[in-house]
C-alpha cells in the first residue's frame, strides 16, 4: 500500500497513475480545492478511478485528526508526498495557505510515518530553494539560506523537519527538489499552459524579464520515472557524513536530497519558439519586468540522482511540448 498525497494534482496524477499501472496498490489523498479549475483535478481522478486497486479519499493534509485516521485504516508501507501549496507569485498575496499546507500538512504526515513504521517517505521539495544562490549548475551539496520567496523557504523548512523527524524516529526520507516540470495533465498557472491557451486565442502572452530567463524544464514522464527509482530504494545513512564538515545533502541519519531535472536549461524565449513551430503560430509576447520572488537562472547537477538511482533523463524540449500540445487539443478540444 503507496500514499500519494496530491492525487488530483499534476505530478501526483502521473505518479500515482505509473504506480497503479506496475500493480501497486494506491491510496489518492487531496483536497481538492480551487487555486486552479477543480475540474481538471476530478477529470485526473477519473484516470485513476480505471484502476480497481484505486482509491481515493478527500482531505486536507493539514486536517491532523483526519490524517492520522487515514495511516491507522491503511498503514500504508510507503508515502509519496505531493500535496502543497504551489507556485512563487501566489506566495506574495497568499502566505497563510503556504504554511497551512506545505508546514503543518508536511508535519501530520511526518506524523503518520513515525506512528505506523512507513519504510520510505518521498516527498516534493523544489528548486526554488536554491535561492540568491549564483553558481550552477545548483548541487544539493550547497548552501541554501538565502530563499528569496516564501514557497521556497517553506519547501527548505521541509527538508529540515524531514531530517529531525529521520535524527529523532528513524523516520527514513528522500526530499526531490523538481525544476520546473511540464507535460500533459500541467497545471494551468504554469508558463506552456498559459503560453498555449494565449497564443491559440491569438492573445498577447505575458513574459517576465523579457524572456531572459533561464529554466532546467523536465518533462513529465522523467520526473515520474525518477520518482519511482527513489521511492523504491530507502534512504540509508551515510557512514561518511560528519559533523566537522557537513553535507547537506546527506545525513548519518536515513535521510537523504536530490536534484531532479533535465541538466539542459533552456531560455523561457527559445521554449516559446519550440511551442510557436509546435502550433505554426506566433506568438505575440507583452514583455514584462521581473517579478518578486523569481530568479534569473535555474540548472540541476542530476549527477547523484544518476548515480544513486540511474536516473538519465531524456525527452527533447521539441518532444515534450508536441506531446503537452497534442493533450491540450484533444482535453479542450481545439481543431
Amino acid at each position: 500500500m503507496i500514499f500519494v498525497t496530491g492525487a488530483a494534482g499534476f505530478i501526483g496524477f502521473h505518479v500515482a497513475k505509473r504506480l497503479l499501472e506496475r500493480g501497486e496498490e494506491v491510496v489518492g489523498i487531496d483536497n481538492l480545492n480551487d487555486y486552479y479549475d477543480p475540474a481538471l483535478k476530478h477529470a485526473r481522478l477519473e484516470q485513476l478511478r480505471q484502476f480497481e486497486r484505486f482509491a481515493f479519499v478527500r482531505v486536507d493534509i493539514s486536517d491532523a485528526t483526519a490524517i492520522a485516521a487515514l495511516f491507522e485504516r491503511y498503514k500504508p508501507r510507503r508515502v509519496v508526498n505531493l500535496a502543497a501549496q504551489a507556485g512563487v507569485r501566489y506566495s506574495l498575496t497568499h502566505p497563510h495557505a503556504y504554511t497551512q499546507s506545505n508546514i503543518t500538512g508536511f508535519l501530520n504526515i511526518l506524523e503518520g510515518c513515525r506512528y505506523h513504521g512507513v519504510e520510505h517517505l518521498v516527498y516534493a521539495s523544489s528548486s526554488s530553494v536554491y535561492g540568491a544562490n549564483t553558481k550552477q549548475p545548483f548541487s544539493e551539496h550547497d548552501n541554501v539560506d538565502h530563499p528569496v520567496s516564501l514557497y521556497a523557504a517553506t519547501k527548505k523548512a521541509n527538508e529540515l523537519m524531514a531530517h529531525t523527524y529521520a535524527h529523532l524516529f528513524g523516520v527514513a526520507s528522500t526530499g526531490l527538489r523538481f525544476f520546473t516540470v511540464y507535460g500533459p495533465w500541467g497545471r494551468p498557472d504554469m508558463a506552456l499552459f498559459r503560453f498555449t491557451r494565449g497564443i491559440l486565442a491569438g492573445e498577447p502572452i505575458p513574459v517576465f524579464n523579457e524572456g531572459r530567463m533561464i529554466r532546467d524544464f523536465t518533462y513529465i514522464d522523467d520526473i515520474v520515472e525518477g520518482v519511482i527509482l527513489v521511492l523504491d530504494q530507502r534512504a540509508e545513512a551515510d557512514p561518511k557524513w560528519t559533523g566537522a564538515d557537513p553535507d547537506p545533502a546527506r545525513s548519518y541519519a536515513p535521510y537523504r536530497i536530490f536534484n531532479i531535472g533535465n541538466n539542459k536549461p533552456v531560455l523561457l524565449l527559445d521554449y516559446i519558439a519550440a511551442l510557436e513551430r509546435c502550433l505554426g503560430r506566433k506568438a505575440e509576447l507583452d514583455l514584462l519586468p521581473m517579478q518578486p520572488g523569481d530568479v534569473l537562472s535555474t540548472q540541476a547537477d542530476v549527477s547523484e540522482l544518476e548515480t544513486a538511482v540511474g536516473f538519465r533523463p531524456s525527452t527533447t524540449i521539441d518532444e515534450g511540448i508536441a506531446q503537452f500540445v497534442k493533450w491540450y487539443k484533444g482535453y479542450f478540444e481545439v481543431a
